[in-house]
This record gives structure tokens, sequence and C-alpha cells, in this order.
């Protein structure tokens, strides 16, 4: 049989998460072979514009899209938190993996926290979740821009270009960056993008072989938060477009999840919050509506209106 291929974007961070699920996949299925494809997406090439300039998330999957439909490739590993939540028909996402840290960090040259970082700092970002969330609490900061891998991210905060920046935890950490992390910026004061930390599988939807390959790596517990996070993000018409974020985690055996949606505009932003029991995507799903249900009753959807 010729080997498994899994497409994948060029930058570190995206092959060594593919390289991950290729590993699994050996322990899982010995003898198997597995073979990378690299792609450049335009959202790699485009650095000069922010994502919802042109285009959103999306262009980070187009490319690996096209190779699943013409055969070069047979799965594509994503950042769940990258994967649209409406996918095109002849795809589905056949696995979430088990999630790492879902939250945001902050790094400084020299360790400092947020509350001590210098009245004006420049702090990189290019995330709106992450500039108005920042803006709330630190009002006096400077926004730059920011955008490209994690290794250039912290290069621009190396050579005093930016005082700060603020990336994911499980991508400094899948990189071996965790000791760069001055803070974790945690729920519920600062929440995270949904389906931040968590990597998903993307198939052929009429690929019943790969379904059935990737099945043991789906996590889920990781599996029902993704899909509530996402449930709420879609019910709201959300991108990186608009500044949303949601963030599940099971509290006992119940799911809470938590919502916030901000203004470009006023700043302004609204929360919610809902506790169920979920079993199942349905119930998962629903509790996204709950909560999405709440933030509009709030005016959510004028605040998303305002951008």
């Amino acid at each position: 049989m010729r080997p498994l291929r899994i497409a994948t974007r060029r930058s570190a961070l995206a092959l060594w998460q593919a390289e991950h699920v290729a590993a699994r996949l050996r322990d899982l299925h010995p003898g198997i072979e597995i073979e990378l494809l690299p792609l450049s997406t335009r959202g790699d090439e485009i650095l000069d514009r922010s994502l919802a300039a042109i285009g959103g998330k999306g262009l980070f999957l187009k490319e690996l899209e096209l190779a699943l439909l013409d055969g070069r490739a047979d799965l594509a590993v994503h950042s769940a938190k990258d994967v649209p939540t409406e996918l095109d028909a002849p795809f589905v996402l056949a696995a979430i993996l088990e999630r790492e840290s879902p939250f945001d960090a902050l790094v400084t040259r020299d360790g400092s926290d947020l509350d001590s970082l210098r009245i004006g700092a420049r702090v990189g970002t290019s995330s709106l979740r992450r500039q108005l969330q920042l803006r709330a609490v630190r009002p006096d900061i400077e926004i730059m821009e920011l955008r490209g891998n994690v290794n250039s991210r912290l290069a621009r905060v190396e050579s005093c270009d930016v005082d700060a920046a603020i990336l994911a935890c499980a991508g400094l950490e899948r990189l071996g960056f965790g000791d760069r992390i001055a803070e974790r910026l945690v729920a519920p004061d600062w929440i995270p993008a949904a389906a931040q930390g968590a990597l998903a599988i993307e198939a052929r939807a009429d690929d019943a072989e790969i379904a059935a390959l990737v099945a043991p790596l789906v996590h889920a517990p990781t599996h029902l938060c993704v899909m509530a996070e996402r449930a709420l993000t879609r019910a709201l018409e959300g991108s990186c477009q608009v500044p949303i974020a949601a963030y599940a985690h099971f509290v006992g055996a119940n799911l809470q999840l938590q919502g916030w949606v901000g203004s470009r505009s006023t700043g302004e932003s609204i929360r919610a919050t809902a506790l169920a029991a979920v079993s199942d995507v349905r119930s998962a799903a629903a509790l996204g509506a709950v909560v999405s249900d709440s933030l509009l009753a709030q005016g959510a959807r004028k605040l998303l209106d305002e951008g």
C-alpha cells in the first residue's frame, strides 16, 4: 500500500503538529507508512496585513483542502482554532485530539508580567480578541500588529521591536519555548479563542477508511468542549474578523461554557456563562446555543456589528 499522506502547513509549529499525529498513528497502527506533504497557504504568505483584512483563518486551510480533493493527501492536520465553524461539504473533522493548554501567554524579554510592563509598552498581537482584552486591563499599552510564525514573533520581542507579545501557550510549549512564558492569561479573566490548544484532523467526508484509521485519536472530553465552543462561535457568525472568545471545561460531570464578545470601536465587552450536563455533540451544541443566546440578549449583535 502507498504511504498515508498528511497535508500540513510549512511552519515549524504546523510540522510539529503533523509529526505528532503521524507518531500517534504509527503507535496505533504498527507498520503503517506515513509521509508529510508540507504546503504554503495564503495565510502564511501574506504577513503585512491582519487576517481580518485578508479574509480570515480559512486562508490557512484552502491549499490543504485542495490536496485532499485531488488525492495528493489523505488527511490534513490543523490547529483546531484555525478551522472555520462551517466546513465545505466534501470535508469533515474526523478527529479532535486531546487539548493541551487552551490559554494565551504573555512573552516578555525580562519575564515581566502584564501588570509590570512599563506605561506605554508596545505589545504585539494581530488578534482582535487579544487586543480588546489587553486594552481592557492595560489601556495605556500600544498594540503592534504582529504576525508570522512563533520563532519570528519571539525574535521581535528579543530585538526590542516590541516589549512583549501574546501567543498561545500550547504553541510555545509544543516547540520547546514554555520557559518563555512570563504569564499565563487564564479564564475567567482572559478568555481564549474557541478550540485553542486542540489539534484537528480534517478528511474527505466520504473516506470511511481514514475515519476508521484516526478514530482512536479522538479525545471525547476535548471533542465535546470544542464542539460547544464552535457552536457558540457559529451562532454569532464568528471568525477572526470579529472579537469572540469561548472556553469550555468540565466541572465534575457537567460542562461549563464561558463566552465573551467585544466591540472594536468602543472596547466594550459582554460575557455569559452556562453549565449543563453534556454527553454528546448535540448537547454540546445546545450548550453553545444557550450561551450565544445569552450574549445576544445582552447586546452582542450590536457590538459585533459596530466593527
